[in-house]
């Protein structure tokens, strides 16, 4: 059966009418949100919720702050004051760079991702060679990558001249860059992520009084007021074009949109930061707890742990650790982000926040599948959100990938690879190592726990499974109804075979399983290396959803439960009335 290459796709049987082509997005990161190398997950996370979302991604890129001023230094000092044609080739470098950089980022959190040098982005355009304008795109490289992957990370600011060398889009070039490809691309916007939330009627930074934030801004006004925000050449592109632009802050949905029309600044009110309590600070809480820490939009109040004097590998306030529950909930946090590694604990505590009318977003699917509708019961009656795509599949989007076949019509079942610890070592199995290696390199991956009995004997999985099930069919298997294969030193893999959970609608009831299956023939499933997972959704109707991704490992499990929390938040902002 085909399969797309999508993070979240329709996969069609042969002989269906085709699946329609993902939607795509370009989205702009000026060196003002690439300060350094350590942003570049801030930008992956962004990029993650567009992909997450069903989306494809476009990601141009500044170069890192200060970069192309240094490289334009290097390059005027050596070269000539006059016809230095050769300057762009080496300043074009620090875009390229941080596509790079970009790239890697968004792999580590399991998305299939793709950077493009200028010469394969292939935007041509005439002019002088430090402010020339594209023309036209040769649209071959990006058009492949895009089929390929989910990310196509680009850099901005260069493009290939007449005479085939390397040129420069003007400072602020990488605006136009993402502006042309939007264009290019038939798409009607493109969105610029900038340091500020959007264009205001003054500097938000210089201006005395109050500044004003346009909701929506006519091209004039964008020139007016845009400054150095928006470069004039992108602005009057974009309007020869009919591209709105849309300029936004990283992790904020609001933004300003020029356009044609206008519509009155009005005050904004910048958001406090969001209060959150992290239980647990093993592989998925100490890396929330890394990368909130840094992040202004969000303060720690405290994390829950068994021993808080224990040794830890993330940098935090000491005072911030407690091993009393109560203390932590009286804390009152806006969020509760549970990454505990026992289910009833993670069950109870979940319970505890709800009752007390705090947000919860959880990786604990042991947690969970204990009563998801009972959960999702309590948040309904006490107004609260609870999100746990995290608890299945790691950076893989199982949960919206179920969601979204089942918005499509009735599912009949699905099928999944959904532990990376046991997928990870039947991986290292075939390749030859014995079940005690395997098992050492997992470990020291950071996929198994020291005790890894529920991922070898399919416990994890069907608690997983049942979670799956709960989302597609709104009733959930009892454990018992769901036989595990054990994975063990006996077990000696003979060809292809992965460990495989399963829910279909057998009459009135649902028949479930987690199964070592030998001999596998489904391309998806074989094409999952490592701790990748992936999964099958098969409607009523014929059509199949598929997802994939990393689905172990602290960070694509971290950004799962990050893009948790960014829905969580823009539900809060619709709640009070924000835009």
């Amino acid at each position: 059966m085909p399969h797309s290459a999508a993070h979240l796709a329709v996969v069609e049987k042969p002989l269906a009418e085709p699946a329609p082509a993902a939607e795509v997005v370009v989205l702009k990161f000026g060196s003002s949100i690439l300060r350094d190398q350590s942003c570049a997950p801030a930008v992956a996370s962004e990029v993650y919720g567009h992909v997450r979302a069903g989306r494809k991604v476009i990601a141009v890129v500044s170069a890192l702050g200060g970069h192309t001023d240094r490289l334009l230094a290097d390059a005027r000092a050596l070269g000539l004051d006059h016809e230095n044609d050769l300057l762009p080739g080496y300043v074009a470098l620090g875009e390229e760079k941080a596509a790079a950089l970009v790239a890697i980022a968004c792999d580590r959190i399991g998305l299939d991702a793709a950077a493009l040098s200028v010469r394969e982005l292939g935007i041509v355009a005439e002019g002088p060679s430090e402010h020339a304008l594209p023309v036209s795109l040769r649209s071959e490289a990006l058009r492949h990558a895009l089929a390929q992957h989910q990310v196509v990370v680009v850099p901005g600011f260069g493009a290939v001249g007449a005479k085939g060398r390397v040129v420069l889009l003007g400072r602020g070039g990488s605006d136009l860059t993402a502006v042309f490809l939007a264009a290019e691309l038939g798409l009607d916007r493109v969105r610029l992520v900038k340091d500020v939330d959007g264009l205001y009627d003054r500097d938000p930074a210089a201006a005395s009084g109050k500044p004003l934030r346009y909701r929506r801004a006519s091209w004039d006004d964008a020139r007016r007021h845009g400054g150095a925000l928006v470069q004039h050449d992108a602005i009057d592109l974009a309007q020869s074009r009919s591209v709105d632009i849309e300029v936004a802050a990283l992790g904020r949905a609001d933004c300003t949109v020029v356009g044609d029309h206008s519509a009155p600044p009005g005050p904004s009110v910048p958001d406090a930061p969001l209060k959150v309590a992290i239980a647990g600070c093993g592989v998925v809480g100490g890396g929330l707890l890394q990368r909130l820490l840094k992040d202004s939009r969000f303060e720690v109040v405290g994390v829950l742990v068994r021993d808080p004097a224990k040794p830890r590998d993330v940098e935090a306030p000491a005072g911030l650790f407690t091993a009393d529950r109560d203390a932590l909930l009286d804390l009152k946090p806006d969020i509760l982000l549970e990454a505990l590694s026992e289910g009833g604990a993670g069950h109870d505590l979940i319970r505890c926040a709800l009752e007390r009318g705090i947000d919860v977003a959880s990786a604990n699917k042991q947690a969970i599948s204990r009563d998801p509708a009972g959960l999702a019961d309590l948040a309904r009656a006490r107004g609260v959100r609870l999100a746990y795509s995290a608890a299945v599949g790691g950076g893989a989007p199982m949960i919206e990938t179920l969601r979204a076949a089942k918005s499509a019509g009735p599912v009949k079942g699905f099928e999944a690879v959904l532990n990376g610890t046991v997928n990870f070592m039947l991986t290292r199995l075939q390749a030859g190592a014995d079940f005690a290696d395997a098992l050492s390199d997992a470990r020291v991956a950071g996929f198994a726990e020291e005790d890894p009995s529920s991922d070898l004997e399919g416990r994890d999985s069907a608690a997983k499974v049942r979670l799956l099930a709960f989302e597609a069919f709104g009733r959930t298997p009892a454990e018992a109804d769901v036989p595990c294969a054990v994975l063990s030193e006996a077990f000696q893999p003979a060809g292809p075979v992965r460990q495989i959970g399963s829910c279909f609608r057998d009459n009135d009831g649902l028949r479930a399983s987690v199964s070592l299956d030998v001999g596998l023939d489904d391309p998806l499933f074989q094409s999952l290396d490592g701790e990748r997972n992936a999964l099958k959704v098969y409607g009523e109707d014929g059509r199949v959803w598929a997802c994939k991704g990393r689905g172990a490992g602290r960070w694509p499990t971290t950004e799962s439960v990050l893009a948790d929390v960014g829905d969580i938040v823009r539900a809060r902002h619709a709640s009070l009335g924000h835009h």
